[in-house]
């Protein structure tokens, strides 16, 4: 086996790590705290009722609130239905 070989084997089997980020929703003065959770608890899969209302809270109190964190294309997808619920948003932050 020559080295040029052994280096593409090598290059193929480096991983690269899929683009994370964040979703963030930031607090305004029209939006409820139940249509906040409510948005929430439909949206975000696995999201309980007490963490959306502890979100909406979070969200009241300081401003912003992560509300996901995961793969790039599935934060777009959660980004767009909050906002196509009115809900105001931070631009998606890649971790």
């Amino acid at each position: 086996m020559d080295i040029s070989t052994n280096t593409v084997l090598k290059q193929n089997t480096a991983k690269t790590k899929y683009p994370e980020a964040r979703v963030i929703v930031l607090d305004d003065n029209f939006n409820t705290f139940q249509h906040v959770a409510n948005c929430l608890l439909i949206i975000i899969p696995g999201m309980s009722e007490k963490r959306s209302w502890d979100l909406a809270v979070k969200v009241d109190k300081t401003g912003s609130a992560e509300v996901w964190r995961g793969p790039f294309e599935q934060a777009e997808l959660y980004h767009q239905q909050l906002v196509s619920k009115g809900l105001t948003m931070a631009p998606l932050e890649k971790t």
